[in-house]
């Protein structure tokens, strides 16, 4: 299992939200792109970019994930207000190496089957759930959609794996939603990547022995309540 750094994005600098909320905010960062190279030189061979200012509207910061992928060095997945092919490409253009799409995949099945065979193996679908219901638009919406139910429905797309965030554990520094992630990743055909909560090494110890491939952690890097150089020794290949 693979341990990924998150560098979420917000007006320019790198931050940390508690619980998705933009009242929030607990950690700020000037300059993300030194942020990633940190994190590789840390040991991690992996990164997570989301642009939260895509995923809701506010903006996008393109110049700033340009300059990650830039020079990071390392295989990165990108997120964040994807919703048109256009998109997809162009992230796909300047170097990244997944594209995370979360809410039209969620609401456009057709779209979601278009995207999936014209980009097969690059596409990271993101599953955000609170109690098990698939939640979109950053958040903001809850839908009736089951999260075990929706891997079902992946099933047949030839996707580079699922990113399951617990919205309700995001940033709080309380540990994952182990029998979510076990269910979520019994139901997928795919590689399910979890995220939400992870604050120790044993947090992801449970998640390795229940099936994850990995794991997206921001919170407890940022704040240092897990050490980045142990976490990259034992998980970060």
């Amino acid at each position: 299992m693979i341990a990924i750094p998150a560098v979420d994005l917000r007006g320019g600098k790198c931050v940390q939200l508690v619980g998705g909320d933009y009242d929030a905010e607990k950690v700020r960062l000037d300059d993300p792109a030194s942020v990633a190279r940190d994190w590789v030189r840390d040991g991690f061979n992996r990164l997570h970019v989301v642009d939260l200012d895509a995923a809701t509207g506010r903006g996008r910061n393109d110049e700033v994930i340009r300059e990650i992928l830039r020079t990071a060095e390392v295989p990165v997945q990108i997120g964040g207000g994807v919703r048109d092919e256009s998109r997809i490409e162009r992230l796909i253009d300047d170097g990244a190496d997944w594209v995370v799409v979360g809410t039209r995949a969620v609401e456009d099945e057709d779209w979601r089957e278009e995207m999936a065979h014209k980009f097969p193996g690059r596409l990271i679908i993101a599953a955000d759930v609170r109690e098990r219901l698939v939640v979109t638009k950053g958040w903001a919406e809850t839908s009736k959609l089951n999260v075990v139910d929706f891997m079902e429905d992946l099933s047949r797309l030839p996707i580079a794996g699922v990113l399951v965030t617990a919205v309700h554990l995001e940033g709080k520094m309380q540990g994952t939603d182990l029998p979510l992630m076990e269910d979520v990743a019994e139901a997928s055909a795919w590689p399910v990547f979890a995220s939400g909560g992870v604050t120790s090494l044993e947090d992801m110890r449970g998640l390795e022995h229940r099936g994850l491939a990995g794991a997206v952690l921001g919170m407890a890097l940022y704040t240092g309540a897990i050490d980045a150089r142990r976490l990259a020794e034992e998980f970060g290949a």
